[in-house]
């Protein structure tokens, strides 16, 4: 919110005026079509967030008066950590959040905290790095080819840091790294990086939840504004997280971001907006509402070639949002990025918010985490690819994405083009990863039995050992 101080007067404003407009509607001189078809279960909200660039939507759904449209009254509240988040979600302190991709799902099967969560609206694509610390870069880039320029040849794989996890194993010395949340989008993209280099990132088990089973690096919770400080410190080597923690240890010399998520798997969904399903049941009006909001968020922040960002980032630098440096948040969110101090690449796609169908909830994106999931032993035993669908069917739900772009497009405020209306709710298979395997959607068990590192089939962790079961 613009300022917490007064948000309960701006409230009142926002409410008076709306009263005038009401009766000025009820004469008849103008109609409002959006106002006839939605006639809200609940006005007022309180949304979470994590100060990430990525958080975006909500930002600009409140600063450009979207949610006003709507006719709600929206309070945005920075949250010290995904779980204090998604516990809050639960409870109903808050009506909704900026979540993890992973989060809805974990909550929904029981991974953690047990609650059904639901999303009807990716947040974004892309968005994450993973960066090292100096004294790790300077070992690694003996490893990496240069280009004609000189500068390391990009993408930069997880190959070259294997023989630097080795010299610490030689030493007796662990190799720490940081992610945000066992089931964070970071996890399992540092996870993925790390054995498509023959890294081992580690199992989880139902009596071991640290996720450090058999593990060559070893990966552990840190909160995104924490990292570079933890890393500057020396209790972690490196770590993957959002914007803009990676850049920021760039800023402050700190670390070398060798690789964002973009190169790992391209257009991938990271945050989406998580609500309970009992919240959706009962305030089925106020959601489409919300969604409907954010939609008009998103293609703002996308619009024109990305034109609005500059703004953008001047009001995720303020500290009510994100609170980092403009200078910094604008590395990453006008189309560039800097890997090793000096090296600035254009990266357009780094940050995406509407474009390519960035907003629809794909089932399939929810299949990927479950694969995951389950590849790392947080799923224990083997699942149908049925329950995959299911699961995913149950968690994101593209139907109600698409009743709210229909009455945007309906209203005039976005174009039929914009939605994918024909989708089944999965993507084409897909093969843009950091490895090359093929992802489809609709076999994720096929897709399993693709990896060499990771649990597949009937395979389960007992003690500190894979075993196979019938």
């Amino acid at each position: 919110m613009k300022n917490k101080k007064i948000s309960f007067v701006s409230s009142l404003t926002r409410r008076t005026v709306l009263a005038l407009g009401a009766a000025i509607l009820a004469t008849g001189l103008i109609t409002s079509p959006a106002k006839a078809e939605l006639k809200l279960e609940k006005e007022e909200l309180k949304f979470g967030f994590i100060k990430l660039t990525d958080m975006a939507p909500l930002a600009i759904a409140y600063e450009k008066g979207f949610f006003e449209d709507e006719g709600l009254y929206v309070t945005l509240e920075p949250q010290a950590n995904w779980k204090v988040l998604l516990d809050r979600v639960i409870s109903g302190e808050l009506d909704g959040a900026h979540m993890l991709a992973g989060q809805p799902l974990g909550a929904t099967i029981g991974f953690g905290t047990q609650s059904h969560i639901i999303t009807a609206f990716s947040m974004d694509l892309n968005g994450n790095g993973i960066t090292v610390s100096n004294e790790v870069w300077a070992e690694m880039k003996k490893h990496i080819p240069t280009g004609p320029d000189g500068k390391p040849q990009h993408p930069i794989k997880a190959d070259a840091l294997k023989p630097v996890i080795e010299k610490y194993r030689a030493a007796g010395k662990p190799f720490n790294m940081g992610m945000v949340f066992p089931v964070s989008t970071h996890n399992y993209e540092l996870r993925y990086w790390l054995a498509a280099g023959g890294i081992h990132p580690g199992f989880y088990s139902k009596t071991d939840i640290s996720g450090q089973i058999k593990a060559d690096a070893f990966l552990s919770v840190t909160p995104p504004p924490q990292m570079p400080a933890t890393m500057e410190a020396g209790t972690i080597s490196g770590y993957c997280v959002g914007e803009p923690w990676n850049q920021q240890a760039v800023f402050k010399g700190i670390g070398v971001p060798v690789i964002t998520d973009y190169e790992i798997w391209k257009n991938n969904p990271e945050k989406v907006f998580g609500v309970s399903a009992a919240w959706a049941k009962t305030n089925p009006k106020t959601h489409l509402a919300v969604i409907k909001a954010l939609i008009r968020a998103a293609m703002w922040l996308d619009e024109n070639n990305n034109a609005n960002r500059t703004e953008a980032v001047k009001i995720l630098a303020r500290s009510e949002y994100v609170g980092a440096d403009a200078e910094v948040i604008a590395n990453s969110m006008t189309g560039t990025f800097e890997y090793e101090k000096g090296d600035k690449r254009a990266v357009p796609d780094f940050n995406v918010f509407f474009r390519y169908f960035a907003t629809y909830p794909y089932l399939s994106d929810a299949v990927w985490y479950l694969s995951q999931m389950r590849r790392w032993g947080q799923i224990a035993g083997q699942k149908s690819d049925a329950w995959f669908a299911d699961v995913a069917k149950k968690v994101y739900r593209p139907d109600i994405y698409l009743e709210a772009a229909k009455l945007l497009v309906a209203e005039g405020k976005a174009k039929k083009e914009d939605f994918p209306w024909d989708s089944d709710g999965y993507r084409a298979p897909q093969n843009e990863f950091i490895d090359n395997i093929a992802f489809d959607g609709r076999k994720p068990n096929d897709y399993l039995k693709k990896f060499p590192i990771g649990l597949k089939n009937s395979e389960t962790i007992k003690g500190d050992k894979v075993v196979a079961t019938n």
